[in-house]
């Protein structure tokens, strides 16, 4: 019997090291001018404008308030699909791919990061690292889709 093997996009938030399910990414790209708009959550940055599509971007340090960094030439945007809808994260830098079968993932603890275990799908055993494997579909809350979705 073969073990299942999910694909994670690996990358930094400050010192911690995350993944997002690799079948939610569209693209990683540099950081970009974004647009400020009005009357929206404040872990909301604005918009960018990615080849035509007009696509929110969201600071996922202030979405689970971490400690604010200064953009480096590492920064990047990851564009991802969250019920069907195009957002961008901002990270510190994203760094490879990675493979994890089930039995590398443990169920989230209460806090792991400083992040709420309701954000995580689990925790990711990689050789001599932990990688916080976020839930894309946790991160955001309906309502917050749905004024994303209206920008």
């Amino acid at each position: 019997m073969t073990q299942e093997v999910n694909q994670f996009v690996e990358f930094k938030l400050g010192d911690e090291v995350y993944g997002v399910n690799i079948l939610q990414v569209k693209t990683i790209e540099r950081m970009m001018p974004i647009t400020r708009v009005p009357k929206t959550p404040p872990f909301v940055e604005g918009v960018i404008n990615l080849r035509g599509e007009i696509v929110p971007v969201i600071d996922l340090k202030k979405r689970f308030d971490l400690p604010h960094t200064e953009t480096t030439e590492n920064t990047r945007i990851i564009i991802v699909t969250v019920e069907n809808i195009t957002v961008g994260m901002i990270v510190d830098s994203a760094t490879e791919v990675i493979q994890l079968s089930k039995d590398d993932i443990e169920p989230a603890p209460d806090m792991a990061g400083g992040i709420d275990s309701s954000f995580l799908d689990g925790v990711g055993k990689l050789d001599d690292k932990l990688i916080i494997l976020l839930n894309m579909s946790k991160i955001l809350k309906p309502q917050e889709l749905d004024q994303l979705s209206h920008i």
